[in-house]
């Protein structure tokens, strides 16, 4: 028996809420695909309201952007984030693909958006690790993102997303350390 999940995922399409019945015991919305209307942001809001919701979007541009509207109209959700590797099969990229186990997993480790409660982390900290300004920043940053469970973005994005969850300094200290990068951006 999979395990039921309280609040309301948030997905892109049908075969995403069919590879989420398939992990865990869930409700969807679907958005279907990145033309999210008022009606679906409505729906989005009375769960928030009632459940509480996760948003599972595809790690693509098109899930980034699905992501983004519904945190700027559905504030304080919960998301989850699946890497491009558990998404992929062949040259496709979506929540359909992923394993159930995969999901389970992007779902135990939800992180929650900060209302007032920020960060400790500034844009000097981020320089100084090498995720901006550095040769290797994008690379290192598809990698803490995928260890502080965040997924990736640019340099501005990423800090956003950092300050968002309240990753702390210690936080990004502990993943940069796991990953084998030293601290004052050198490499590996």
């Amino acid at each position: 028996m999979n395990a039921l999940i309280r609040e309301v995922i948030v997905v892109e399409g049908k075969e995403d809420t069919a590879s989420i019945r398939r992990a865990v015991e869930a409700d969807t919305i679907e958005t279907g695909g990145s033309a999210i209307n008022r009606e679906t942001l409505e729906r989005i809001r009375l769960a928030q309201e009632r459940r509480g919701v996760i948003v599972l979007t595809d790690p693509d541009h098109p899930g980034e952007r699905i992501r983004k509207i519904i945190s700027a109209e559905v504030p304080g959700c919960k998301h989850a984030f699946l890497t491009q590797e558990e998404a992929r099969h062949g040259r496709e990229i979506g929540v359909e693909h992923a394993a159930p186990e995969a999901i389970r997993r992007a779902l135990a480790e939800v992180r929650t958006e900060f209302g007032g409660l920020e960060s400790d982390l500034e844009w000097s900290d981020l320089m100084d690790a090498g995720l901006i300004a550095h040769p290797d920043a994008a690379e290192r940053r598809l990698e803490l993102g995928k260890r502080l469970r965040i997924g990736y973005g640019n340099g501005k994005q990423f800090f956003k997303r950092c300050r968002m969850f309240g990753i702390t300094k210690e936080e990004l200290a502990r993943a940069m350390r796991e990953a084998g990068y030293a601290e004052e951006g050198g490499r590996r």
